[in-house]
């Protein structure tokens, strides 16, 4: 937990140690007054203070645990209250969109998703629909939303949302930021959605714990997000994350990026369907369904699998991860191709030997990790304000 700067006044202390009592709560669920006190390093008055004026709020509230042992009296526990602080989660993919408000703690409290196709992809369709059913939603559960995280598969302005270039979406130049913000009257957060699948994984799923790790996903295109010393790296702007347009075969197929060669043509979900002997553009479950069906020993990857090692060679070298994360399309891949990846990896990258190895990993958030890490970029600024 960072400190207060040296001079702080008492008020900024207090709203600091809040919102860090706030944090631990929301992502790492109840705990008592003493383990709080011993995680953040303040005294129990400190935290008596601090619990009893989030309970008068209605922000946390105490009970006795299910389970007891020994015969004093209990330490209570302090449970975050869901609805006191709600968010809106949203995940624009190629085919569809998701939303879905979240509650403190990370509880998903109702949702929604529909399939996009033709005009309906439009950026002015996109932000019309959300916004419906948004308020749908909201009026339903009877909930007000404190702030907006968007995930988008593509280049996006982390300061405004402003999304540069979504090329499977084909966006360009979509202000989604300020359009979703002055129509829905809160602060809207937008990120590459590798980006908040990265961030997704650090809070809550595999990366957990881990303080330099890289998430990869597969889709139609190939994302990246970087964890790094525990906080994502953004790059200038806010542009990062494109590690499916690093080169690896310059005699390869044209990539819509206007580059040769790029990684997501070897490893994307086109490239799966050809390694699969499926037409381009199958259904996704067509595809997964045949992955899994793939037995140990099938050397059907086999050119597949040199492919995405290179890559992660590279992402291995560049960023010297603990621990690489694979996401959609990628977590339907037979364990043993995993396993011979992180073999090779730990073989030709001079970077994990240094280190003592990288581990190679699955998702574990399944269809809603893009979601969650939407609620997580949302509720940035919002735990600060509560």
């Amino acid at each position: 937990m960072s400190t207060p700067t040296a001079g702080a006044r008492p008020d900024e202390v207090r709203r600091h140690n809040r919102t860090a009592l706030l944090r631990r709560l929301h992502v790492d669920g109840p705990s008592t007054r003493a383990e709080l006190a011993t995680e953040l390093g303040l005294n129990r008055s400190t935290i008596k203070a601090l619990v009893d004026g989030l309970a008068e709020s209605g922000i946390v509230q105490e009970r006795v645990p299910r389970a007891r042992s020994g015969a004093g009296r209990p330490s209570l526990l302090v449970l975050p209250q869901p609805q006191a602080a709600v968010v809106l989660a949203v995940d624009i993919r190629v085919e569809q969109v998701a939303i879905a408000l979240v509650g403190l703690g990370g509880e998903m409290l109702g949702r929604n998703r529909w399939n996009l196709h033709g005009r309906t992809r439009e950026p002015d369709e996109v932000i019309t629909h959300i916004v419906e059913s948004t308020r749908v939603l909201a009026e339903e559960l009877d909930v007000k939303t404190f702030g907006v995280g968007v995930s988008v598969p593509g280049v996006v302005r982390r300061s405004d949302g402003f999304v540069h270039e979504a090329p499977n979406l084909r966006w360009r130049d979509v202000p989604l930021g300020d359009r979703l913000g002055a129509t829905l009257g809160v602060p809207i957060r937008v990120g590459n959605d590798a980006e908040i699948g990265a961030l997704a994984e650090h809070l809550r799923g595999a990366a957990r714990g881990s303080e330099d790790v890289v998430y990869v996903s597969a889709d139609i295109g190939v994302g990246a997000g970087v964890i790094s010393d525990g906080a994502a790296l953004r790059g200038t702007g806010g542009y990062i994350g494109e590690l499916g347009h690093m080169v690896v075969n310059p005699a390869g197929r044209d990539c819509h990026c206007g580059s040769r060669g790029c990684w997501e043509t070897e490893v994307g979900e086109l490239a799966m369907c050809r390694a699969l002997s499926l037409p381009e553009g199958s259904p996704r479950g067509a595809v997964v369904a045949e992955l899994r069906a793939l037995r140990p020993g099938d050397d059907t990857l086999a050119e597949f699998r040199r492919w995405l090692t290179i890559g992660v060679i590279n992402i291995v070298n560049a960023f010297s991860p603990e621990l690489v994360v694979l996401g959609d399309l990628f977590t339907a891949l037979p364990r043993d191709l995993v396993d011979a990846v992180g073999l090779e990896v730990g073989k030709r990258s001079l970077v994990s030997r240094a280190i003592g190895g990288t581990r190679i990993l699955p998702s574990t958030l399944g269809a809603d990790g893009k979601l969650i890490g939407a609620a997580e970029l949302a509720f940035e600024p919002v735990l600060g304000t509560v």
